[in-house]
């Protein structure tokens, strides 16, 4: 007997990184893990516990996306504040963010797809295209699973960090580069230069520059 429509309040088992490779295996569409499980992945433990998985698309690999789902999974869209409608049915112009997925055997959620903006050379910044990476450093390799590159995961966190955006980016941090810190702490100061997160990364006497760009005693 198949498990009634699911709902924006159908409980959570999501999947791990694991089992979402192997459930895209056979597609060509862009994905990649994204926030929290794309942090965790990168630093090779979880951070903390973690209500769901998401894994981010391009709206132009979104639907091969949808269709590579094996038997047994569905995919619901977002009509309103508190409506799904299976993705098949959802009009051409609503804004299918994020797209869930559910496991009718288990009657839950297991997945969420986010959609984000590229081209074919690069990732762009959906909030603000003027920030962008080649698709070779903003998504990485990791053990044979595409990850979104920590810097960018913290970015999408800056806008309106929460307290636990705090602790993600206070274990994060340090583990970054010079060069994917210095993206992060550009991409504040120029497109969330209000986030309270850009507050640390001001020198106290030159406010417009990021502490990568001071000069080392």
């Amino acid at each position: 007997m198949a498990s009634p429509a699911p709902t924006p309040a159908t409980r959570w088992d999501r999947l791990a990184p694991d089992a979402v490779a192997e459930i895209f295996a056979g597609t060509s569409a862009r994905w990649w893990l994204s926030g929290g499980a794309a942090l965790d992945r990168w630093l090779g433990a979880p951070i903390r516990e973690r209500a769901n998985t998401d894994v981010s698309t391009t709206s132009r690999d979104l639907a091969p996306l949808v269709e590579a789902l094996p038997a047994g999974f569905s995919a619901w869209a977002p009509l309103g504040d508190d409506d799904l409608v299976p993705f098949a049915d959802a009009p051409a112009d609503a804004d299918l963010q994020p797209v869930r997925i559910h496991d009718d055997e288990k009657g839950a959620w297991v997945l969420q797809v986010n959609i984000e903006d590229g081209t074919d050379r690069a990732w762009l910044y959906r909030r603000d295209p003027r920030l962008q990476l080649p698709w070779d450093r903003a998504v990485l390799d990791i053990d044979g699973i595409p990850t979104g590159a920590p810097e960018v995961q913290l970015v999408w966190k800056a806008l309106r960090p929460r307290p636990e955006d705090e602790t993600d980016k206070d274990a994060v941090l340090p583990t970054l580069s010079e060069e994917a810190r210095a993206f992060f702490e550009t991409a504040l100061l120029r497109i969330h230069p209000h986030s309270t997160w850009a507050i640390h990364v001001r020198s106290p006497l030159t406010p417009a520059k990021a502490s990568w760009n001071r000069r080392k005693a």
